[in-house]
């Protein structure tokens, strides 16, 4: 079959790649829709991630599709059923899973492989993480499910509450889908980051209030000098991954507020933050990481609401074999809040 490659930093391949029969519990997934990541950009410039991907390795993790093989002892599944399959699966057995903290499991499963016309799914995720898309649904909405199941996860250790004043810092896709739920749940949203697309973009998804930084580093002026600010957010969600932002956030929450670090940060890096600010405005500070099984069946129901669409966060499309150029062109200038890759002759 036909695959994208990664060898190394920004070092994707195009090649032929034999694919097994799906072995027990396993299924085989004929891939119709592939979405690109912001994960999948860094993974990209870096060449590799320690803990989902090393390099030489098929790439990409959001996909949708249909199922063309099925090995043996699979019984719940047919060839020709529409799924989505989420990037990973936990054990269920360590201390981790068993204190439901199932994101950080000690032996997560992970699966890439997306920009390829087939992949097999391991018997874990299968068991765990493989879903049915109704027929009314399309393969790009279905292959959102992996993002905004992180997102999800998010929310949920965000505890936000119906009329909850939100600030969301960064417009990529996640910021996004974290705009799109927080309306959702009642919550007001504000919104700050940079690309006019990308800022109408969270206007269209329920942000009330867009900060345009596009040019600027006065984050914490800007937005404190802003008349919908009052006195601080409830909460504040950082979906950047920049060390700065992450301090500027604890300035932005109210007191008694929850900053949630969501964007990691590249290694090695460190903040500095207020501990008289944390102790006595009584500040909670979570990071949110991945997702769970139940995250990832919460996030295809709202899919399939319609309370998140491909049509909101997909820009442009692409063929398999425009995938190299593709990652090229995002590390230059990535307006597109996603690409859609087309995998297979539709």
């Amino acid at each position: 079959m036909k695959a994208a490659v990664l060898h190394g930093a920004e070092d994707i391949r195009i090649e032929d790649v034999e694919i097994a029969d799906p072995g027990p519990g396993e299924v085989q997934i004929r891939i119709r829709a592939a979405l690109t990541c912001g994960t999948d950009l860094k993974v990209y410039r870096r060449g590799y991630h320690a803990k989902m991907i090393q390099p030489p390795s098929v790439f990409g993790h959001e996909l949708a599709g249909t199922i063309s093989a099925i090995g043996e002892d699979v019984s719940d599944w047919r060839e020709g059923d529409r799924v989505v399959a989420a990037n990973s699966a936990p054990c269920g057995e360590c201390s981790l899973c068993l204190h439901e903290q199932e994101a950080l499991c000690e032996d997560l499963l992970f699966l890439n492989g997306a920009y390829a016309e087939y992949i097999n799914v391991p018997a874990r995720i299968v068991e765990k993480n493989l879903h049915r898309v109704h027929a009314d649904l399309s393969f790009a909405d279905a292959a959102l499910t992996e993002p905004l199941a992180c997102v999800v996860q998010g929310v949920a250790e965000s505890r936000l509450w119906p009329g909850d004043r939100v600030l969301v810092i960064g417009a990529g896709p996640i910021g996004l889908m974290f705009v799109a739920l927080a309306h959702h749940l009642g919550c007001h949203v504000s919104v700050a980051g940079r690309n006019e697309h990308r800022l109408e973009a969270a206007r269209k998804l329920g942000a009330m209030h867009v900060h345009d930084m596009t040019g600027r580093d006065d984050l914490v002026e800007t937005i404190r000098n802003a008349p919908s600010t009052g006195h601080g957010y409830d909460v504040v969600i950082e979906a950047t991954g920049r060390p700065e932002v992450w301090e500027a956030s604890v300035e932005l929450v109210r007191k008694g507020g929850l900053v949630n670090f969501f964007g990691g940060c590249p290694a090695g890096t460190t903040v500095k933050l207020d501990t008289g600010l944390l102790h006595y405005s009584s500040i909670t500070l979570k990071a949110s990481f991945h997702h769970t099984p139940l995250s990832v069946r919460k996030a295809l129901d709202f899919i399939q609401k319609g309370v998140v669409q491909a049509a909101d966060f997909v820009g442009k499309e692409a063929s398999l074999d425009e995938v190299p150029e593709l990652f090229r062109s995002m590390i230059q200038d990535n307006r597109a809040v996603k690409t859609l890759v087309r995998t297979q002759d539709q």
